[in-house]
C-alpha cells in the first residue's frame, strides 16, 4: 500500500466537551492569557480544551479524521462560536436514540442505535450488539467508533450496536449479594434478574421488530456490566449467540459466581456459544478473572468457542477499549466481499 503524500483540508468539525455549560472550571491565569491570546474565533471556553477534527481528502480516498488539540482555556465566558453555532454549524450524527415504557422495570429506559453506512441501502440484516453502559454519554461513542474504523478499513463486517443508557447501574447490573461492603455501595442492588427479564421480554422483541438483525445477537459489558454478562451467560446461555465480559466485577457477593463455575459450566447448554473474557494487570478484577478462566479449562463446556484474553499492561479503566477491539475483530469479521 503506498503512503499517502498529500493532505487536502475540505472541512473541519469541533468537538465541545459536554460540561462546557454545566461545570465551570476555576479560573486561572495561565488559561486566561491562552484564552486572550489564542488566534481561533471563539477560543475562551469554559471547559479546559477544544478538539478540532479536520477531515483530510488524500488523493481519491478519504483518511479519516485528523484531531488537533489547539490549546487549553478555562474561563467562563460565552464563545463566538458557540454564539453563532445555529448560523454556521451542522451537527454530526453518528446514531439516534429512543425511550421505551418498561413494565418489567417500570420506568422509561433510553435506547441509543447505530446503523450501518449501507443499512438504507438495501434490505440486508445485521448482527446486533447490545451494548451495556450504552448510553450516549457512557460507552456508545466509544464501541462505535471502534466499529466504524474496523468496517472502514475491512477489518469487521458492519453490525448495528443497541445501546442501552442505565438509570440506577449497580441494581440492574448485580444479583443479590450478603457481603457488607457490597451493600455499603448502595441500597439499590440485586436487580440483575429483572433488568434482564426487560432485555428478554422488552427490548429485544423491540429491536427485532424495528431492526433489521440477522439473528445473531452478541451481549457486551465491562466491569458490574461484565460481572452481568457472566451472570446471564450462566443463568440464560440461550439469549445471546455471543458474550463479552470485559473486567468483570466476579468479587460480586463474596464471589458467589465463581464458586460454583466449573458444576455449572460442564452442565450448561452452550453449543455454538461463544464466551469472550478479557482483563488487565494493573488494579484490575485479574484474580477473579484467573478463577473463571480456570472453571473454563476445566469443564470445557461441550460445543463452546471460548477466549481469555488477560492483558497486563492495561488498567480497569483503559481495558473496554483494548479488549473490544479484540473481541470485535475476531467475532466479526469482514467478509471477502466487504473489504475495501
Amino acid at each position: 500500500m503506498t503512503t499517502p503524500s498529500v493532505f487536502e483540508p475540505t472541512a473541519l468539525s469541533f468537538y465541545l466537551p459536554r460540561t462546557q455549560k454545566k461545570n465551570p472550571v476555576p479560573k486561572n491565569p495561565i488559561h486566561e492569557k491562552l484564552a486572550h491570546t489564542s488566534s481561533w474565533p471563539g477560543s475562551r471556553f469554559v471547559t479546559p480544551c477544544l478538539v478540532v477534527a479536520s477531515s483530510f481528502f488524500i488523493h481519491s480516498a478519504t483518511f479519516g479524521l485528523v484531531i488537533l488539540v489547539t490549546g487549553c482555556a478555562a474561563t467562563p465566558q460565552t464563545s463566538k462560536l458557540e454564539a453563532h453555532s445555529t448560523d454556521t454549524m451542522t451537527p454530526i450524527v453518528i446514531g439516534r436514540s429512543f425511550v421505551m415504557d418498561s413494565a418489567v422495570l417500570g420506568e422509561k429506559r433510553t435506547i441509543t442505535v447505530y446503523l450501518p453506512d449501507d443499512y438504507k441501502e438495501g434490505t440486508k440484516r445485521y448482527p446486533i450488539l447490545y451494548l451495556l453502559d450504552g448510553g450516549a454519554d457512557e460507552d456508545f461513542h466509544h464501541i462505535t467508533g471502534i466499529v466504524q474504523v474496523s468496517v472502514a478499513n475491512g477489518l469487521m463486517e458492519p453490525i448495528v450496536v443497541i445501546g442501552v443508557k442505565n438509570t440506577i447501574r449497580r441494581r440492574d447490573m448485580t444479583g443479590p449479594t450478603t457481603n457488607p461492603t457490597d451493600l455499603d455501595r448502595g441500597k439499590d442492588v440485586g436487580g440483575s434478574a429483572a433488568f434482564r427479564s426487560f432485555l428478554k421480554t422488552e427490548l429485544i422483541p423491540r429491536i427485532d421488530r424495528d431492526f433489521r438483525g440477522n439473528g445473531e445477537r452478541t451481549l457486551m459489558g465491562e466491569s458490574l456490566a461484565g460481572l452481568f454478562v457472566v451472570e446471564t451467560f450462566l443463568d440464560q446461555p440461550d439469549m445471546f449467540h455471543r458474550y463479552i465480559a470485559v473486567s468483570p466485577s466476579l468479587w460480586w457477593n463474596n464471589g458467589m459466581l465463581l464458586k460454583n463455575a466449573a458444576e455449572r459450566l460442564t452442565a450448561l447448554p452452550v453449543p455454538g456459544k461463544t464466551f469472550y473474557l478479557a482483563v488487565g494487570g494493573i488494579e484490575d478484577n485479574t484474580k477473579e478473572a484467573e478463577r473463571f478462566a480456570e472453571s473454563l479449562r476445566q469443564s470445557n463446556p461441550q460445543g463452546l468457542a471460548w477466549y481469555y484474553e488477560p492483558l497486563p499492561m492495561e488498567a480497569h479503566g483503559t481495558m473496554l477499549h483494548a479488549a473490544a477491539l479484540r473481541a470485535l475483530r475476531k467475532f466479526f469479521p469482514a467478509k471477502p466481499h466487504e473489504k475495501p
